[in-house]
């Protein structure tokens, strides 16, 4: 699948146009940015809104946990209404509820407080098909018991290997002159669960678990389904193809499912799952932290 990446600003349309068309084409799952800015401000509501017009098979609609709760007395804030809009606005079938405290403690001027998350995050899960998906940090089988325990439907384990949103907000701190943040941001460059150990941890829970951060190319993809993911999600590269033309992005696309197809060719795996029952070699940092 295509992970959340964008929305809420004018050049954000011809993105999410491109990045929608293509997986439409492909026949791949997409999710869109937070969609903060058009549903509790109003604006650029048609960045996301062109996602609409695509027979994308599966599309996930993106709010913040940090939305969900009340920054400051009178913040509006994301609940059932809110969150079904931002469905409805994309022609979602899921709604991800993304976690980002660690950027948020980054950012200057970021949305800390966390309390009641898990209540709120419970009330949408509730009344709407829920998931729930970190950014960057990963997410463990603790965490992710007790959003389960809430009714949360599926998850996007988003490990470190990919993009360090400590590290973005770390150079956006230093450009902004705020020393405190720019210093919590280079503490915490690299914090969090690597993306594979997420996958084995969440696996055992036998709910739908998308491997992203740090997914590359197809063969990342194989791996991932290997460690007992169910999807994979890209961002990056596809992300700097949508940016260029739906051209590139689809070839994009195609290329990620070819070389899918070439791990599978060479394992001798004729489906899915099949591939998920070849055998692997576990080195590296992931050997470190799942061998007990």
């Amino acid at each position: 699948m295509i992970t959340g990446m964008t929305g809420g600003f004018p050049d954000a349309a011809k993105i999410n146009d491109n990045l929608a068309r293509a997986a439409a084409e492909v026949g791949i799952a997409m999710g869109v940015g937070s969609e903060r800015a058009a549903i509790l401000k109003g604006q650029y509501p048609e960045s996301y809104a062109c996602v609409a017009r695509h027979p994308v098979p599966l599309k996930f609609a993106n709010i913040g946990a940090p939305q969900i709760i009340a920054q400051a007395p009178g913040d509006k804030v994301v609940g059932v209404a809110e969150a079904r809009s931002a469905m409805e606005l994309i022609g979602a079938d899921v709604l991800a509820v993304h976690l980002n405290f660690l950027q948020e403690m980054v950012q200057p001027g970021g949305d800390r407080k966390a309390a009641g998350c898990l209540e709120k995050i419970g009330e949408l899960a509730e009344a709407l098909p829920v998931l729930v998906k970190e950014t960057g940090a990963g997410l463990s089988r603790q965490v992710a018991e007790r959003l389960r325990s809430r009714g949360v439907l599926a998850f996007d384990v988003s490990g470190t290997g990919g993009t360090s949103f400590a590290a973005v907000e770390h150079h956006r701190a230093v450009a902004q002159g705020a020393r405190r943040e720019a210093r919590v941001g280079k503490t915490f460059w690299d914090w969090g669960i690597p993306s594979p150990v997420a996958v084995r941890g969440l696996a055992p829970l036998n709910v739908p678990v998308i491997a992203s951060g740090g997914v590359r190319s197809g063969l990342d993809v194989a791996r991932a389904l290997v460690l007992g993911a169910t999807a994979a999600g890209i961002a990056g590269g596809v992300l700097r193809a949508a940016s260029t033309s739906f051209e590139a992005t689809l070839t994009e696309l195609q290329d990620l499912v070819h070389e899918l197809r070439v791990a599978m060719f060479l394992t001798g795996s004729r489906t899915v799952t099949e591939l998920r029952q070849a055998p692997y070699v576990l080195t590296g940092e992931t050997r470190q932290w799942l061998t007990p």
